[in-house]
């Protein structure tokens, strides 16, 4: 197993460009932090702890529907008094505490991971002071850990929670709450907006720990990259009082938050949930069988834990999968703004879970998805806060076929392929009949079309209000590939296992070959349409989408026609980043058509509805 050392990362925190910019105001802090809880809830923040984001907070608690995600602890100010020496701040406080505050960047000698998980080092007159950030695996708590590393006498911490409940995705000016109440019942405290709201749970843990009731509001708190993205940026924030707790050398002391019932908040103590996070982590690298001196493999595979959670908000999902002796898992598909995805899902699927061996939760996936096939399709995604997904995909549904060829070959898991298998024949079946949004095989020439007005079907799907910025409609390079493949696929699983009677699956693969090979090839360019048959003929844009003719396991693509592919798309495509998704040169109109290529995206105020 690596060793706990080898999965540190170290980021120095003296003052450097960036850091020079900051106190300059010439931009937001851009170093974060992410942690997350198995649920799709998460703390985040900036390394400097300035709140620039809307989705910053130190407990984003994923809740069932139709709540959703929500932010429940948004800050905490951080004030420290030593022994005879006065008073610090820990956290960069200048828009909350006011212009008083000192500079944190003054104490903060080091920021570091361990395990994936955030480390702050604070220096000041011989004292030395850690801050941990972590979240019990499974639950809509944080835990913020304060230990006094080195330093003589004791050190009191003054911490002020303030909150701004809302939906992550919400405003910062949202004024849905007018009121809240804080309780307290011993050293327990219930933070309160009313009873339509969940209830906040704060314990503090430590030597002379107490409750200072002290309401304050703060108004015009700045959330830098949300103005920098043309969004409402100032909002307010409320504080009860602040928590109090003094701690000397080898001490700690611990503000817990919690959404969860008081009975799981006080299950484990800090120390017992930070030592049972940790060797969950250390399991996972320990499963993943990276090798010992790879301490990057290892870091990897804990940021691809990140992702694979268990949907906290859809209930009904969760009682019947337990009821079939199965469990939900999805994947989340971005942080901060996404939720999951199916095409991000089936797409990662391997890495992040077959990878690093977590099979049976790839299994769990795999049917969680299946579930919820309607008309033939995969959901394009689950809307934060509700139970059904949105179908408005074309290529998610061929996507699961490559993710269940994937699974089955890591894990031979021949029992969910034959579960999966008449859901499998089902898609097919749609796709060849018709189903939603103009998707279908044309039975003229076997290829896979798609389209209807106003939406964005294939993985290009930014949209700006009802601009709909690459629309695609007709039949794209990458969807023909990805059908050619899945009826290859589906062709040899009922071959071995039944299934999927009149649908004469070798006829549709040789038809769709046929006709892809006969149409997408742009002579004149030496590559493939983007897409033909569209509302203006054919598209002549150089894009990376062809690759999928030749990548897949079912390539359908001739093989002679591999090499001028690869070489336009090297010499074209091809950056030190990656691939560009449009040649620089086809961002004018097409030399073939009248179609005119989709330019790069002009500089818009708001993001795109596909970018969050």
């Amino acid at each position: 197993m690596i060793a706990m050392t080898d999965l540190e990362r170290v980021i120095p925190a003296p003052r450097d460009r960036e850091d020079e910019a900051v106190s300059a105001g010439e931009r937001p802090p851009r170093r974060e932090w992410l942690v997350t809880n198995g649920l799709g809830g998460y703390a985040s923040g900036t390394v400097a702890g300035v709140m620039t984001r809307r989705y910053h907070g130190l407990l984003i608690a994923s809740l069932p529907a139709p709540l959703g995600r929500m932010v429940m602890l948004n800050h905490l100010l951080e004030r420290v008094r030593l022994p005879g020496r006065g008073v610090i701040w820990l956290g960069d406080e200048d828009e909350v505490a006011g212009p008083n505050a000192s500079d944190h960047r003054d104490h903060l000698a080091e920021f570091r991971l361990e395990l994936g998980l955030p480390v702050w080092v604070y220096r000041v007159e011989g004292f030395t002071i850690e801050k941990r950030i972590l979240m019990p695996y499974s639950q809509n708590t944080v835990h913020v850990t304060y230990r006094v590393v080195e330093g003589s006498g004791t050190v009191r911490f003054n911490l002020r929670p303030s909150v701004h409940y809302r939906g992550y995705e919400s405003p910062v000016d949202d004024t849905l709450i007018q009121h809240y109440t804080i309780a307290a019942t011993g050293s327990r405290y219930e933070l309160s907006a009313g009873p339509e709201w969940p209830v906040l749970r704060m314990l503090l843990v430590g030597g002379r720990a107490a409750l200072t009731l002290d309401e304050k509001g703060v108004t015009s708190v700045p959330y830098k990259m949300e103005e920098s993205r043309g969004y409402q940026w100032t909002g307010s924030l409320w504080s009860p009082g602040y928590f109090r707790a003094d701690a000397q050398q080898g001490q700690q002391i611990s503000l817990i938050a919690s959404a969860e019932p008081w009975d799981t908040v006080v299950a484990l103590s800090p120390d017992e949930a930070a030592s049972a996070e940790r060797e969950r982590r250390r399991k996972l690298v320990a499963l993943s069988s990276v090798r010992d001196d790879d301490g990057f493999a290892g870091e990897l595979v804990l940021a691809a834990d990140q992702f694979i959670i268990k949907p906290a908000g859809r209930i009904e999902e969760a009682a019947r999968a337990r009821a079939e002796g199965d469990e939900v898992r999805t994947v989340i598909a971005g942080y901060h703004w996404f939720t999951d995805w199916g095409r991000d899902t089936m797409i990662s699927l391997e890495g992040l879970t077959l990878s690093t061996h977590r099979f049976r939760e790839a299994g769990y996936i795999l049917r969680t998805f299946a579930h919820y096939v309607r008309d033939g399709l995969i959901p394009n995604m689950f809307p934060d806060g509700q139970r059904e997904g949105l179908y408005h995909t074309a290529d998610a549904s061929l996507w699961f076929f490559h993710a269940v060829e994937r699974y089955t070959a890591s894990t031979g898991d021949d029992e969910t392929l034959r579960k999966l298998l008449p859901v499998l024949v089902d898609i097919v079946r749609h796709h060849l009949t018709g189903t939603r949004f103009g998707i279908r095989i044309d039975p003229k020439d076997g290829l896979f079309t798609q389209g209807e007005e106003g939406y964005q079907l294939t993985w290009m799907d930014a949209k700006v209000g009802d601009w709909v910025v690459t629309p695609r409609r007709g039949k794209a390079v990458e969807l023909n590939a990805l059908w050619y493949n899945a009826v290859c696929l589906l062709q040899g699983w009922t071959e071995k296992y039944g299934g999927g009677d009149g649908l004469n699956l070798a006829e549709h693969a040789r038809r769709a070959r046929e006709s892809f090979n006969a149409r997408f090839w742009y002579d004149r360019g030496g590559y493939l349409y983007d897409v033909v048959d569209g509302p203006h003929g054919d598209d002549t844009c150089c894009r990376p989408n062809q690759m999928f003719a030749i990548s897949l396991p079912h390539p359908v693509l001739d093989r002679e026609r591999w090499e001028p592919v690869m070489t336009v798309v090297r010499e074209r495509l091809l950056t030190p980043m990656g691939l560009r998704s449009l040649a620089p040169e086809s961002a004018t109109t097409s030399p073939a058509t009248t179609a005119t290529c989709a330019p790069a995206m002009p500089r818009i105020t708001r993001a795109p509805s596909g970018d969050g």
